[in-house]
């Protein structure tokens, strides 16, 4: 990556950015489906292996590919480093296990994602790792948790689903304060709307399954750091543990990309639009969007997200039968736990992403029978609205 590449806007580095052609000249990036690489000579390979000598080795950890998105990725977060992987959950277990060892602490905000819940709370533990769960909206929790041998906090925010957003700068501080690492899943506000690493982050992961293909085709995640961190940690964790990115997943990624930042300006513009009728309606109680002002972290999520995203949490008038009822009539809007999408996608976060956590803890972030998660596509929003206001009756 050159400087001058370094200085243009998201939507050219979207299109242009990390680009490697052939000597064929291609236009699109070229889908190298390959496993190996042939070598000039003995002496050649054994240069690669060794590392004295730049290029490609095995497709499990190195692809040209591969290598664009991870360098077009870099660009848009405006990171160092980047590493992708088969999953966004490969790339939160991958970073976690890649730098903790037995004996080490890791403090994590409790509004996660419940597979997140998981590696956290019962995966990490397994391998000797303490963990603690916080409000990671008091930032006196996060000043109380830390102890001697904490390595890492851990959050994500806009939180799933209930959208808290946390104050990065100040827990960046507090991790800082202790030489932990803040790690940041930053799947829901994107980094067109919120660059983790501007506000003190030094480890930000994506599903990039979810905005950057946006169109329900494939698995991928992302993981973004310094180059130091990368190489010290992250790069060999991969190479020898083997959660890889396909490289036809990895050229998915990359064409979705050239639409990135218009897929989702677009559908925030819908969701802002939908935000305000929701909350006017009589047969909902609450909505939750981090840019309306009765949101109650809208001070901080105004200050590190230039826009709120396309997700909206609202409950309906009633509990889980009122829920299910007004699902099933929905007609455009499809029940799916995606997110991110082209399309127009709400779930029942208490019985499918959360339904592993305990009814108390689940009542703790929030959760309750009657919350839905609508994730805001790119349908026409007088129609969207006319779907919502129909199925709410």
């Amino acid at each position: 990556m050159t400087d001058t590449s370094r200085q243009r806007r998201a939507e050219t580095n979207l299109v242009h950015g990390g680009t490697m052609r052939s000597g064929f000249g291609e236009t699109s990036e070229a889908l190298f489906l390959t496993q190996s690489f042939v070598y000039d000579s003995a002496e050649q390979a054994e240069a690669r292996f060794q590392g004295d000598e730049p290029g490609f080795i095995y497709s499990r950890f190195s692809n040209p590919t591969i290598k664009m998105l991870e360098d077009r990725l870099c660009l848009l977060e405006g990171a160092e480093a980047c590493r992708v992987t088969a999953s966004g959950m490969a790339a939160v277990t991958a970073s976690m296990l890649c730098c903790l060892s037995a004996g080490d602490h890791v403090v994590a905000a409790r509004a996660l994602f419940g597979s997140c819940r998981y590696v956290v709370e019962d995966l990490l533990p397994r391998f000797g790792i303490q963990t603690t769960l916080v409000d990671g909206r008091d930032l006196d929790a996060w000043k109380a948790a830390r102890q001697p041998n904490t390595k890492v906090f851990f959050l994500e925010t806009p939180s799933n689903p209930t959208l808290e957003v946390i104050d990065l700068q100040a827990v960046a501080d507090i991790a800082h304060d202790v030489g932990a690492k803040l790690f940041v899943d930053n799947v829901f506000a994107t980094p067109l709307f919120q660059r983790p690493m501007d506000f003190g982050a030094d480890v930000v992961i994506y599903s990039a399954t979810k905005h950057m293909d946006g169109q329900g085709r494939c698995l991928a995640g992302a993981v973004l750091a310094s180059e130091e961190w990368i190489s010290d940690n992250l790069h060999n964790f991969l190479r020898q543990t083997g959660p890889s990115l396909s490289p036809f997943n990895a050229w998915v990624i990359l064409k979705s990309l050239e639409t990135f930042a218009l897929r989702v300006n677009q559908q925030t513009d819908n969701a802002e639009k939908l935000v305000d009728l929701l909350a006017e309606h009589g047969n909902i109680t609450r909505v939750f969007y981090p840019h309306r002002a009765d949101h109650p972290d809208h001070a901080v999520a105004s200050r590190q997200m230039e826009r709120g995203g396309n997700l909206i949490a609202f409950e309906v008038a009633g509990d889980k039968a009122e829920a299910f009822a007004f699902l099933n009539r929905l007609e455009i809007i499809k029940i799916s736990n995606n997110l991110g999408d082209a399309k127009s996608l709400i779930t029942h976060p208490s019985t499918t992403t959360h339904q592993r956590l305990e009814e108390q803890d689940r009542l703790a972030l929030g959760i309750k029978q009657n919350l839905l998660r609508l994730s805001v596509g790119l349908e026409h929003a007088d129609d969207l609205w006319d779907d919502l206001s129909e199925a709410l009756g």
